[in-house]
């Protein structure tokens, strides 16, 4: 076989291993498109409840033993989801419609409308609680609201770059944070189409209010009374080796260890948390294997372990106390994912630095054991020459069998391509006849 031939084998292995590992991922990306694709879970206690937004709209739950308990999908998209206190499967969550059509609700399309909800998981029964209409699409979205007491509920509304509690009885704004009292307009992301990105408010129990600024980088905490407390804010904009445009942050009190904030720390690609220690935070553990891609949520369950929503990963995991991945459910694109019975918000567990967790980075023995992948390395190589909101950027509008593999196979496969085809027409091509203008006789 002469060189030619041996390239075009070479060439041909190539295409034909970058066309097994789309195929592989189209046959095996996780849907949740229908109630009957949702695949069952291993069993674990209590009721496991997610979310997804984006490429797909659900709300599914899973009994202790696996099967489906629950599956929605009503609304355009689901975020924030919240066990109901003095209940056992009852939930509230923040869903959004997208109003595609010009109507009495939205003359110029398309529009949002943004609802809580709740729903019981046993019986199917929904109700609505509160919804308002934004005459905006894209960055409209409520992502988060905590329950204050039977009648009120504060809302992280983005599109407005707020924090509003309402009375849901009268429907009356009774409190309200707006980012610009503490922030100019020129940080962050572009003002105004996508400034702020509030994605995230929780209520302590001193009556302090935790909120997540992604486009900022920044963990805030409120006092209702006199505003930021600005010595207490974890990031800075731009800051990316502390957070990175982060998502869901969870506080731990100091009865559990605290205080401490949990994060889904998204473009950095890991789970962090940080501890307060004489007026400042310090990173006291960060976990990540070679699969995650995107996390937005994470929480700390009373046995010690941490339950992970890793979107752009399409699962939803659960880490033991040696940073081992012991049980995970294939997801379409989850936003928030909760354990019923472990406490508001799936947050009832205790500190890293209290439980001694150990960290794990991306390569280390904290992978979820997925075998040989021969695109491991360029997909590797891929992600690390591409910013990471580029690679997100990507993946959020793309497919949902295209991940990391399946990009770098294209990418190789269609190098590949350029590179065959040039060959060929350089092989078919006359001898050039050049040589050195200078020569010895």
């Amino acid at each position: 076989m002469d060189r030619h031939w041996l390239v075009r084998a070479v060439a041909a292995v190539l295409l034909l291993v970058c066309l097994a590992a789309l195929a592989h991922g189209y046959l095996t990306a996780p849907t949740t498109a229908s109630e009957g694709a949702v695949p069952t879970a291993e069993p674990r206690d209590g009721v496991t409840v997610v979310t997804e937004s984006a490429r797909a709209g659900t709300l599914i739950a899973w009994r202790p033993n696996g099967s489906v308990l629950y599956y929605a999908d009503e609304h355009t998209k689901y975020y924030d989801v919240d066990p109901v206190a003095n209940t056992s499967h009852t939930v509230e969550y923040v869903a959004v419609d997208t109003i595609h059509t010009a109507g009495p609700t939205c003359s110029s399309p398309p529009c949002t409308r943004n609802v809580v909800e709740r729903a019981n998981l046993s019986t199917g029964e929904v109700r609505e609680v509160y919804a308002r209409y934004d005459a905006a699409e894209h960055a409209a979205e409520w992502h988060d609201h905590v329950r204050v007491d039977e009648n009120h509920v504060l809302i992280a509304d983005m599109i407005h770059d707020q924090v509003f509690l309402v009375n849901t009885t009268t429907e009356l704004v009774e409190w309200r944070w707006d980012g610009q009292t503490d922030y100019r307009v020129t940080g962050g992301g572009p003002y105004p189409e996508d400034w702020m990105h509030l994605n995230d408010v929780e209520l302590l129990d001193d009556g302090r209010i935790v909120v997540s600024l992604r486009n900022q980088d920044q963990v805030v905490f409120l006092e209702p009374e006199t505003g930021l407390q600005e010595n207490w804010t974890l990031g800075r904009d731009g800051a990316h080796d502390v957070l990175y445009e982060q998502h869901n942050p969870d506080y731990i009190p100091a009865a559990r260890g605290g205080p401490a904030l949990l994060v889904a720390d998204s473009e950095n690609g890991r789970i962090v948390e940080y501890q307060r220690a004489n007026g400042s935070w310090q990173r006291s553990w960060q976990w990540a294997d070679e699969r995650i891609q995107w996390p937005r949520d994470a929480d700390r369950l009373p046995n010690g372990h941490t339950l992970v929503a890793d979107t752009h990963g399409d699962r939803i995991f659960e880490v033991d106390r040696d940073g081992d991945v012991e049980w995970q459910v294939p997801v379409t694109h989850p936003y928030d994912v909760e354990r019923l019975g472990t406490g508001p918000g799936s947050a009832g567990g205790e500190s890293a630095q209290r439980l001694g967790l150990p960290s794990r980075t991306n390569g280390g023995s904290g992978s979820d054991g997925g075998g040989f992948d021969p695109l491991a390395i360029p997909a590797a190589v891929v992600h690390g020459l591409v910013p990471s909101w580029v690679v997100n950027g990507v993946l959020y509008v793309a497919p949902i069998w295209m991940g990391r593999p399946q990009f770098a196979a294209l990418a190789v496969g269609g190098l590949t391509i350029l590179v065959w085809l040039a060959l060929e027409v350089r092989w078919r091509l006359p001898p050039l006849g050049l040589r050195w203008p200078i020569y010895r006789r």
